[in-house]
């Protein structure tokens, strides 16, 4: 994996942060595939399973990268590191949970909140200014799913959609807590956020009687899903998240809801609406809109901790 270059000028940087951002959103937009996939095993034993997988994987990542135990790292980051592996415990949980209590395409319009939520958060609490560029690209990306949405809204699951927008606040949480520490390395972060995972979801399988043996197909599918789904989407997300403010980060990372009725579609023969397609057409303007606006903007400084 090449890591964004210490020294690169801004132009580079930025473009280089699009790059590893949107790669991120492709990765992840195949979550929905992964647990249509599973055929019995529930939330918790997923998130289990993958934050097992994905916590080995980035141990190795980070030790070939720094060739040091990620726990010192992690000590020495302190509170923003806790922080953003936390909410990302609760981005995972939220996740899981709404795309299988509620219509794919209801959890993914709430999924999208997350660029408002970033924005909010990184101005109020890193004073980040938010372009002009970028608050026209939320609405039109927001707009664009409600358009992918507009026909599948009264089958909608009351606690999928409050899953959905607890995982919305989760990444914006995280979101902010990358750029608030981002002089430091934050792959650890990640991994911090698997360790509490795992602690988490084993505890609350023991409370409820759910084993921790899966099936074969049920346990590859989540551990597949650890290390190339959400691990290496979090190591390209974390690169990213170097050079571009938090609203663009989350932006950019709404390719998920884009790509992901497409890999449902080619893998399980799932057709898209025509205004999934419709609205998913506009989702695409707005992030490559956005992204070509900002190419050239220099990376905003942090003002406050």
């Amino acid at each position: 994996m090449t890591a964004l270059p210490p020294a690169a000028p801004p132009a580079a940087a930025h473009k280089y942060g699009v790059i590893f951002v949107f790669l991120a959103g492709v990765l992840w937009s195949t979550v929905g595939l992964g647990i249509r996939l599973i055929e019995e095993a529930t939330v918790w034993q997923i998130l289990l399973y993958r934050s097992i997988s994905m916590s080995l994987f980035l141990y190795v990542v980070i030790r070939l990268r720094s060739g040091e135990s990620p726990f010192a790292q992690i000590w020495r980051i302190g509170m923003p590191a806790v922080v953003a592996g936390l909410s990302l415990v609760a981005a995972y949980s939220g996740g899981i949970y709404a795309i299988q209590t509620t219509s794919v395409a209801n959890a993914m319009l709430l999924f999208a909140t997350a660029p408002f939520l970033a924005a909010l958060l990184g101005r109020m609490v890193l004073r980040e200014s938010v372009r002009l560029a970028t608050w026209i690209a939320i609405a039109v990306a927001i707009g664009g799913i409600a358009i992918m949405v507009a026909d599948k809204s009264g089958s909608v699951a009351f606690k999928g959609s409050l899953a959905a927008l607890g995982s919305a606040l989760g990444f914006a949480v995280f979101t902010v807590a990358l750029r608030w520490g981002r002089t430091g390395e934050m792959l650890p972060a990640v991994f911090l956020s698997g360790l509490f995972a795992i602690v988490i979801t084993f505890g609350i399988c023991m409370v409820s009687g759910l084993t921790v043996i899966l099936g074969p197909q049920d346990g590859a599918i989540a551990m597949g899903m650890g290390v190339f789904q959400v691990g290496a989407g979090l190591i390209l997300y974390t690169l990213g998240s170097r050079s571009l403010p938090a609203a663009e980060l989350a932006l950019l990372s709404l390719a998920e809801v884009l790509l992901g009725p497409v890999w449902v579609w080619l893998v399980l023969g799932e057709t898209a609406s025509v205004n999934t397609l419709i609205g998913g057409a506009v989702l695409l303007v707005a992030i490559a809109g956005n992204a070509m606006s900002g190419k050239r903007r220099k990376p905003p400084p942090i003002t406050a901790p």
